[in-house]
């Protein structure tokens, strides 16, 4: 008889049994859209609607197209229009929403910061920036949120890593403003889906101008401070910053294009991080044996290994539990193409301007690529395990020319904390704190956020 405890089940919507009609889905993107994903979804590896809204939809969970599309075929899809209406006017030309020669551009201005030798040199600042957070902790004696902390500690190490911690602004209004741009100017306008013209005013991005102001004014204000000193011919930081100023001219960024990079990594770069670690805490804290397990991962390594940046390798219980959190909650949920010419599919003619729509959050929990998918077992990514995952299966920072390019700077800052916060906590939720519900806001983020305790592990 198995007496191994049942695998813990988080919070995620049911399946739809029967499709929503027109306005439902209207509301239900608007809101969630999460919740607009049928059995289907979770069961088959393409469909295809013919009749849809916004013209032909794809929606693919085919590891094989998914490598088509990402991939192999790259060039032959552009961003789709709902994603860039949203994230534009957000993010204008970085590196996100950017396509054709100003990606190039911007790409190839900022890869040297990613490098393997830059990667390693981060991981002492972000242990050090991890220790002062999780002395925060001695402080308190209740609940907080999880949530809103891991928003605060990765925008702390972003800071002093990329940006020499010359980022000017109060770091303290920091996440009550990235909350409020992507509750309004992150989310879906019904008049995208409707294809109303540009413009007509929409309401939500409407309400998320002063947050965004408030974005690009730091943005603006940091690069003069850092651009007046290299003018001087004062000393500056050879960070993300530097490298990127450095890169503006007639054959480099344009002036605009390094401050919508900047506000890109200011903005965007650290929350899907934030939300995977919050969502790690969170899952754990319903997990005992696996952060036992964890804890004694992070006891022994954190006291033996010395350098933080071989932490990645020495603990890969605790890295498989941030990569299960990032397959059940990916940070980033649906990938958005649009077909720029004719493609054959399995005998299938898939027109130009067809909406290809690939979901992590979908393809992470399709029923004919896992086992038990809707259940938190880190184990599918120990090692001996891992090997056996399609690469095209499990899509965290997506995959191709634009697969994230900061994905090794995610995973390696996500080992640090979670080591550095595990090995002097122990999180739990909150007593009566209600079970979060993961809603699509750009990001998989917990609806009301985390209420959690921190018990000093003695």
């Amino acid at each position: 008889m198995d007496t191994r405890p049942q695998p813990f089940l988080p919070p995620a919507p049911k399946p739809r049994t029967t499709p929503p009609s027109f306005l439902q889905m209207v509301r239900i993107v608007y809101r969630n859209p999460l919740e607009l994903w049928g059995e289907p979804s979770y069961n088959e590896p393409v469909i295809h609607i013919r009749g849809g809204v916004g013209g032909p939809l794809l929606i693919v969970n085919d590891p094989a197209l998914v490598r088509h599309v990402l991939v192999e075929n790259a060039r032959d899809f552009r961003m789709a229009r709902v994603r860039q209406k949203i994230l534009r006017p957000i993010l204008r030309d970085g590196l996100l929403t950017a396509e054709g020669e100003t990606w190039k551009r911007g790409r190839k201005a900022m890869a040297p910061v990613f490098t393997p030798r830059h990667i390693r040199g981060f991981a002492g600042p972000m242990l050090a920036r991890a220790e002062r957070f999780a002395a925060l902790y001695e402080t308190r004696d209740g609940p907080f949120d999880m949530a809103h902390d891991m928003t605060q500690l990765t925008y702390e190490i972003l800071a002093e890593t990329l940006f020499s911690n010359e980022i000017a602004g109060e770091p303290e209004q920091f996440g009550d403003r990235v909350e409020r741009l992507l509750e309004t100017m992150g989310r879906v306008d019904p008049l995208d889906l409707l294809a109303a013209p540009d413009w007509l005013p929409r309401i939500t991005r409407l309400r998320g101008r002063k947050a965004l102001a408030f974005f690009r004014q730091i943005v603006r204000e940091t690069m003069d401070m850092r651009r007046k000193r290299l003018e001087r011919g004062e000393d500056a930081p050879e960070d993300f910053l530097t490298l990127l100023l450095k890169a503006e001219g007639p054959y480099g960024l344009t002036r605009d294009e390094v401050e919508d990079n900047i506000i890109t990594f200011i903005g965007a770069g650290h929350e899907t991080t934030a939300r995977a670690l919050g969502w790690t805490f969170y899952l754990l804290a319903h997990a005992p044996e696996q952060r036992e397990r964890i804890e004694e991962e992070v006891d022994r390594v954190t006291a033996s290994v010395a350098d933080p940046y071989d932490w990645l390798a020495a603990m890969p219980f605790t890295r498989a539990a941030f990569e299960e959190a990032l397959r059940l909650y990916p940070p980033a949920p649906s990938i958005n193409r649009e077909a720029l010419q004719d493609f054959q599919w399995q005998g299938d003619t898939i027109r130009a301007g067809t909406q290809v729509l690939i979901m992590p959050w979908t393809l992470h929990r399709h029923r004919r690529l896992w086992d038990d998918p809707e259940a938190f077992m880190p184990e599918r990514f120990w090692p001996g395990n891992r090997e056996a995952i399609d690469r095209f299966q499990y899509l965290p920072f997506g995959a191709g020319p634009r697969i994230c390019i900061g994905a090794a700077f995610a995973l390696q800052e996500a080992v640090i904390a979670l080591g550095v916060l595990m090995r002097r906590y122990r999180f739990a939720m909150a007593p009566g704190a209600p079970e979060p519900w993961p809603v699509q806001k750009l990001t998989t983020q917990p609806e009301g956020g985390l209420r959690m305790v921190a018990v000093p592990r003695g």
